[in-house]
């Protein structure tokens, strides 16, 4: 009944008095469809490293190369369609294409069946579109918030996709129980129709709900390829990319964690997707609650403690515990360092960006990262066949130490900066 507020006479853009919370109605909007949308995409990850590695018997290089073209190899249309926003102030409707995009991918997993290079081309399909629709949605959060309370709405924003996330596995877990999880490739299928179909209301919320943020049209030359060069020759835009893409490679991704614990607990293939229910629980209690002591201690010590927690799970998954400790422990610390880090860096990155490229600059960001990950997966599946699991994992937790020190230096507020 709130979503149906948004919009109207007395509320444009979502933005009244009345806001649930103190939140805009855009941001709560927003949150409501990718909840739904992740509850789709996290049926089908949580199922995926086991699907690929134990089901299609995938090396883990081959399996880095596929969960690195899962996220990374889409970089550059992020940057074009954060452009296309810009440039036709249509970032719903940029959006709305990546969410169909996603959506359709899911039924091309059936169409792929056990072929690995057809699974790929799937998977970066959907990937396409988290790639176009990440940007637009994450500068429409910025342009729905006052910036004094951007790291909130960022923490509603993504505590709300992590209900999603949370529900995700648990509807995995729910379709295989109730096809039998026995049967297969059956199971599977299943999977994917289901999480075709939750994709479709998401695409749905989107275009009744959502409202865009056009403001007034920028004047001539605004949002053109100078203007884009312009602005990463800021001081402040440029350290910002050059920190995501550092630690966009301590990310060896949440396969490669889930396989390790699987592989040191033995845990049965029916039980796996519930590893992803673990960290997003950590996530969904601590993103708003983070999103808002970001806004008062300041966003860079947050966001470097929750990479500290990365080092912790990595640290976690060498050490001799074993058992539900282990299980508490590492989801609980993935769970947390998602809930420092994921929004936070975007609300970072707002008040640096002005408004007319305000979604090509968060494009530029996000890509840089997406690039750093895609190459940190690939280089952490190659390392784990050629020198084993404890090695690969011991190199990335001192990666993480060394990419915190970086990412503080050149992020730290100095001169003007830290008198203001």
């Amino acid at each position: 009944m709130y979503l149906s507020t948004i919009g109207r006479k007395d509320n444009p853009g979502g933005l009244s008095r009345r806001s649930l919370g103190g939140m805009s109605g855009n941001v709560l909007a927003l949150g409501t469809v990718s909840l739904v949308t992740d509850i789709s995409s996290e049926m089908v990850t949580a199922i995926l490293p086991v699907y690929l590695v134990l089901g299609l018997h995938l090396s883990p290089a081959a399996y880095g190369l596929v969960d690195g073209l899962y996220t990374g190899a889409t970089a550059f249309l992020r940057l074009i369609g954060g452009y296309v926003a810009d440039r036709v102030r249509r970032r719903k409707a940029v959006a709305a294409v990546g969410y169909g995009l996603s959506a359709v991918a899911k039924l091309g997993l059936l169409a792929a069946g056990s072929s690995a290079a057809a699974i790929g081309v799937v998977l970066t399909a959907d990937r396409t579109g988290k790639g176009l629709r990440t940007a637009p949605r994450d500068a429409l959060i910025t342009l729905s918030a006052p910036e004094d309370m951007l790291g909130r709405a960022f923490g509603v924003h993504r505590a709300m996709d992590s209900v999603g996330a949370f529900a995700g596995p648990l509807v995995a877990v729910g379709v295989l129980a109730a096809v039998g999880s026995s049967s297969g490739v059956g199971g599977f299928d299943a999977i994917f129709v289901t999480s075709f179909c939750i994709a479709a209301i998401g695409v749905l919320l989107l275009c009744l709900f959502v409202r865009d943020r056009r403001g007034e049209r920028p004047p001539a030359g605004t949002v053109s390829p100078r203007a884009v060069a312009a602005l990463l020759r800021g001081a402040g835009v440029r350290r910002l990319l050059l920190a995501a893409c550092v630690l966009g490679m301590t990310t060896i991704g949440d396969g490669f964690v889930y396989l390790l614990l699987q592989r040191k607990e033995d845990i049965a293939t029916g039980w796996f997707p519930l590893l992803a229910v673990g960290t997003n629980l950590g996530y969904l209690l601590l993103a708003a609650p983070l999103g808002a002591l970001a806004d008062r201690v300041g966003r860079l010590p947050v966001m470097l403690c929750g990479y500290g927690l990365l080092a912790a799970v990595y640290v976690l998954l060498l050490s001799p515990i074993s058992g539900w400790p282990l299980f508490v422990l590492t989801l609980g610390c993935y769970g947390a360092f998602y809930a420092a880090t994921d929004g936070i860096l975007m609300a970072l990155a707002g008040p640096l960006l002005p408004e007319a490229l305000r979604t090509t600059g968060i494009s530029i960001v996000q890509s840089g990262q997406a690039l750093s990950y895609f190459v940190s997966s690939v280089l952490f599946g190659l390392a784990w066949q050629v020198w084993g699991a404890s090695t690969a994992i011991t190199v990335a937790a001192c990666t993480v130490g060394a990419a915190i020190v970086i990412t503080f230096l050149l992020l730290v507020p100095r001169g003007k900066e830290a008198k203001a």
